[in-house]
């Protein structure tokens, strides 16, 4: 008797135990669809705009602040380097023009506004393409504001992610 008593109480602690276990939804609550659509804190043609406006305004709207003196930095050096080249060839045409009126003209005049001219069109064409890459960098960055590089702090090591609101 004794076992049987035994067994009742465990097949009734059995019982209860796996009716607890089990999750019943309740048919009166509502579950809620999220949209799990990502949204972009930044706009890229946002960025991309202001920089054109402004070179450096896009870096400065994606909170990369340490990128605009760079920006700037860069675009003034090459804009340096194109006015002093176009200032010197300039200088070398008006002299190899004069040495033309007096005789055959000078081929020292002729070769250094030759070389300033071609020296002047290299930083006109690497001030464009500086320009250019201050557009690319605007929108890229903020193409990667959202995305987050944490540590995992299980493994100590890097994780790739991207926030998403839901």
């Amino acid at each position: 008797m004794k076992i049987d008593a035994l067994k009742i109480v465990l097949l009734f602690l059995l019982t209860i135990s796996t009716l607890n276990a089990q999750d019943v939804v309740d048919s009166t609550q509502t579950i809620e669809q999220t949209d799990s659509s990502f949204i972009m804190v930044k706009s890229p043609w946002g960025a991309v705009g202001r920089s054109a406006i402004l070179p450096g305004w896009g870096q400065y709207y994606n909170e990369s602040y340490w990128k605009i003196p760079v920006v700037w930095g860069v675009l003034g050096w090459f804009s340096y380097l194109y006015i002093e080249n176009n200032k010197l060839y300039k200088e070398y045409s008006d002299l190899y023009s004069e040495s033309l009126t007096t005789g055959i003209g000078n081929s020292y005049y002729r070769g250094a506004r030759d070389t300033y001219r071609d020296e002047r069109d290299k930083y006109a064409l690497i001030l464009g393409l500086s320009y250019l890459l201050n557009l690319v960098d605007a929108y890229v960055d903020a193409h990667l504001f959202d995305f987050d590089v944490t540590e995992n702090p299980i493994t100590k090591q890097p994780e790739l992610g991207m926030r998403f609101r839901f």
